[in-house]
C-alpha cells in the first residue's frame, strides 16, 4: 500500500494535493509561493504563487522549460515581447521556452499555478568526473554561460 507521501510498496497513486479555489481565495496570502509540488520521484515542478496587487516578476527568458500558467484568482498582465496581454481566472497560458515572459498583477493581486518538466536536481560527482567536462585541448574556449539567479522571489520560470 502506498503512504500518504507516495512512498512504501508499489507505484504511487493518484492523490489529491491541495485546493487551489482555497488558496485563490486567501484574502490575506502572504506574497510568494503557497504551494509545491514536493512528491517523492514526480516528474514536474508545480507551483501555487501569488503576487500582491501592483507587484511584478521582471520579463526574463527561460531557455529550457515549456510552462503552463493557471490563472486562479485576481487579475494581472503577461509581459511578453509582443506586448502586455490581460490574465484573468480561468485564464490558461503556454509559456514556450526561449520566450520573453514576465507579469504584473492587477488591483486585486495575481494567483497562479505554474507546472514545468522538473529540473534535474545537482548531483555530487567525484573529482575525476569532471575532467569529461574539460574543453578538448584543440578546441578554444568561450566565455562561461551565466547561471540562472536563484531566490526566494516569485517566478514564472
Amino acid at each position: 500500500m502506498t503512504t500518504e507521501d507516495g512512498e512504501g510498496e508499489g507505484a504511487p497513486l493518484p492523490r489529491f494535493l491541495c485546493d487551489t479555489s482555497a488558496l485563490a481565495a486567501l484574502a490575506d496570502a502572504p506574497a510568494g509561493a503557497l504551494w509545491k509540488l514536493a512528491e517523492t520521484g514526480r516528474q514536474l515542478d508545480a507551483n501555487v504563487v501569488r503576487l500582491p496587487p501592483g507587484a511584478r516578476v521582471a520579463p526574463h527568458t527561460e531557455p529550457d522549460l515549456d510552462v503552463l500558467l493557471l490563472v486562479l484568482g485576481g487579475d494581472g498582465t503577461l509581459l511578453g515581447a509582443d506586448g502586455p496581454a490581460p490574465l484573468r481566472a480561468g485564464g490558461l497560458t503556454w509559456l514556450p521556452h526561449g520566450a520573453v515572459r514576465g507579469l504584473e498583477a492587477g488591483g486585486n493581486g495575481l494567483t497562479y499555478l505554474t507546472v514545468h518538466r522538473r529540473r534535474p536536481g545537482l548531483r555530487i560527482q567525484p573529482a575525476h568526473a569532471a575532467e569529461r567536462l574539460r574543453p578538448a585541448p584543440d578546441r578554444p574556449t568561450g566565455p562561461a554561460e551565466p547561471e540562472a539567479p536563484t531566490g526566494a522571489s516569485p517566478s514564472v520560470s
